[in-house]
């Protein structure tokens, strides 16, 4: 199990907030609400927060924007990843990656057997980079939320989390693009 090396400079990492629905408007975002309370309490910089219609391409055009955009480190998107055919998140995070992080959904499911056992099997929590800015795709459900910041990414994005974390390869996430 990882630690937290107190002997290290916390570093804040700047992150956009994504929350895809049909239905939601900012007062009624309890997801994205628990995404930006845990992250500012945490220490990060909440550098956006949107919400977007459960559409493919509005969806992409929100992370390739946010992508290219230096002042954003990660983002994080909250709803859409589940089985009906309204969701389509997981398809347009896919349609912005460069590469996929694929143990993220894996560890995912693991954190959810322990809280909603079998019930995880639906859903598809991925992770990937693109343009050297992490893309993390979570479950619409404040629980979810809770689960994925407060088990995986509250550790993968703290500088001081041994033996690696997300935020000590940044600076090498878009190498080969510097390469020539």
């Amino acid at each position: 199990m990882g630690r937290i090396d107190e002997s290290k400079e916390f570093i804040p990492v700047r992150i956009a907030v994504l929350t895809v629905s049909d239905t939601r408007a900012l007062a009624e975002d309890r997801s994205g609400d628990v995404l930006v309370g845990r992250l500012e309490a945490a220490g990060h910089v909440l550098a956006d927060r949107k919400i977007i219609r459960d559409e493919r391409a509005e969806i992409a055009d929100q992370l390739r924007t946010w992508c290219a955009d230096a002042a954003i480190d990660v983002v994080i998107s909250t709803g859409g990843t589940g089985l009906t055919g309204r969701d389509v998140t997981v398809e347009a995070h896919r349609d912005v990656y460069e590469k996929e992080i694929d143990a993220f959904g894996t560890v995912f499911t693991m954190v959810s057997m322990q809280k909603i056992g079998t019930s995880a099997v639906q859903s598809r929590a991925t992770g990937g980079v693109a343009l050297g800015t992490y893309l993390f795709a979570l479950p619409g459900s404040p629980g979810a939320c809770k689960d994925a910041w407060d088990e995986i990414l509250a550790f993968q994005l703290d500088y001081r989390h041994r033996p690696c974390n997300f935020v000590e390869i940044m600076p090498r996430l878009d190498e080969h693009q510097r390469r020539k």
